[in-house]
């Protein structure tokens, strides 16, 4: 590992098992300003050590939703870097050359339990009151011990050696510094008997090998640092030729290690573990919902970091200008839907006017987009842009221009009343006896003059009248509604609200 540290590099470590969580992506976002701000690296590695699970679908899902997100790396499974392979699965000859030193060096050792001698044990430790951490049953096995075992053909793992009692010390860039008892864990397995590394194992390596300064994730992490931190201090001790569980104890094995970031939790609305029954929990839910990619990474980059000056609607450039890991707050934070839809609207009022109109179109409902020619399809959908919080609204608000959209309860309620139907009546009166251009000004004047017919005006004058050609007593410009369908649509859905039944 090299001693130069002046360039900042952070890495986003994601296991391909399963979609991209909301919990993980603001992971991946907070690297990711924070390696910009900083004109660092930002490196992707995938951890797919769980074989079993682990799928090459999972992980271009994975990379499909960071792209998606805005998010780029400088090096990656996909991209390469001078630190390749960044694929676990492919490193694992490099975990089993350390291990190996950790065995000779006395800081770690083969151990033969089976499953179901490690489960009794856990239950018998819980039973007695004990914390349900290894007993140690093959720390000190003699090599004639360890030879006759792996004679019999016993599974074989290697536990790392945690020195009995003690503290271990790291400086948290969030929390300051944070001391954690080593009586936290117990020996732990640093190499399955499949020959796999474990989560703490491999990322220790990893972080070490590929020069990574900061590691910021989520404060579930905080006992795998402990883990790490001693995995860290004991590879850089046998590098320099030093062995026994002593070393384990000496600070200067800091040298070379990352500065941790442990950022707040995200909880659901109801303060429990975000999952899929709290709605969209996954960047793939999100994206299939109409969400747009600026929207989301900007919420996300909100849950537990806040501006400076209290602003919360921001470009990617604007967010990489003001992150900071000093402006990340320690208590847990709330992923609340609303909110988020609430941000998605306002990015799409910021959206390029054009950009909008082509994606909105393509959410607009088959028997909408049919009954209507471009213009008036891309006057339709940018009608409706100010009351879109998701562009999955787009086909709900856009039901208003149906050929022949089915009135709700409320506006059929409105054109059966005497004072509707006087209003369609004196309103069809008025348009027989137009004969201008037609055009949302024309709409409006019709509207007047059936106003002052019938003496009617505000919710009495155009409830009826916007029921009758929408549907509903709510939705975009009534004049403009009327401008998009024509003359001849308005007319025959005015005639059909008063074919309808009297009060």
């Amino acid at each position: 590992m090299t001693e130069d540290r002046e360039r900042i590099r952070v890495r986003f470590a994601p296991s391909p098992t399963g979609s991209l969580h909301v919990g993980g992506a603001r992971t991946a976002i907070f690297n990711w300003l924070f390696a910009r701000h900083h004109g660092g690296a930002f490196v992707l590695r995938i951890e797919d050590t769980d074989a079993a699970r682990s799928t090459r679908e999972s992980e271009a899902s994975l990379l499909e939703d960071l792209r998606w997100l805005g998010l780029d790396w400088d090096e990656g499974p996909d991209v390469g870097g001078p630190h390749a392979p960044y694929r676990q699965s492919e490193r694992t000859a490099r975990y089993r050359d350390v291990a190996a030193r950790l065995v000779r060096a006395r800081l770690a050792y083969p151990c033969f339990c089976t499953d179901e001698e490690l489960e009794r044990k856990r239950v018998e430790a819980t039973q007695a009151g004990r914390a349900p951490q290894y007993d140690g049953t093959c720390r000190f096995l003699t090599p004639e011990e360890i030879a006759a075992r792996r004679r019999e053909g016993r599974p074989e793992s290697i536990r790392f050696h945690v020195p009995g009692t003690g503290r271990v010390s790291f400086d948290d860039v969030v929390r300051g510094t944070v001391t954690l008892n080593v009586e936290m864990v117990g020996d732990f397995v640093v190499v399955r008997s499949n020959g796999r590394p474990t989560y703490n194992f491999a990322a220790a390596i990893d972080d070490a090998d590929m020069d990574i300064t900061h590691v910021i994730r989520g404060e579930e992490h905080l006992p795998n640092t402990l883990r790490q931190v001693l995995v860290h201090r004991a590879v850089r001790a046998t590098e320099a030729g030093h062995d026994g569980i002593d070393v384990l104890q000496d600070p200067r094995w800091n040298a070379g290690m990352p500065r941790f970031a442990h950022v707040p939790l995200i909880l659901a609305p109801d303060r429990s573990k975000l999952s899929k029954r709290h709605g969209a929990s996954s960047v793939g839910e999100l994206r299939a919902r109409g969400f747009l990619p600026e929207a989301v990474f900007n919420y996300l980059m909100l849950l537990g970091w806040s501006h400076a000056e209290g602003r919360e609607v921001m470009t990617r450039e604007e967010a990489i200008e003001a992150f900071d890991l000093s402006r990340v707050g320690h208590s847990a934070a709330v992923f609340d839907p609303a909110k988020l839809r609430w941000m998605n609207g306002r990015h799409i009022r910021r959206m390029d006017g054009g950009a909008y109109v082509e994606r909105a179109l393509a959410q607009l409902p088959e028997s909408i987009a049919a009954a209507y020619d471009d213009a008036r399809r891309r006057e339709i959908v940018a009608l409706v842009r100010d009351s879109l919080e998701t562009l999955e609204d787009v086909a709900e608000r856009t039901r208003v221009f149906a050929p022949s959209p089915a009135l709700d309860d409320e506006a059929h309620a409105v054109v059966r009343s005497d004072a509707g139907r006087c209003v369609l009546e004196a309103f069809l009166q008025v348009l027989d006896e137009f004969d201008g251009d037609w055009s949302a000004d024309a709409f409006r004047s019709l509207a007047r003059e059936t106003g002052a017919r019938t003496s009617l005006r505000g919710r009495d004058l155009y409830f009826p009248l916007r029921a009758a050609l929408t549907g509903s007593l709510h939705g975009p410009d009534l004049s403009q509604v009327a401008a998009i369908r024509g003359r001849d649509a308005v007319e025959r859905l005015v005639r059909r609200a008063l074919d309808g039944p009297a009060a």
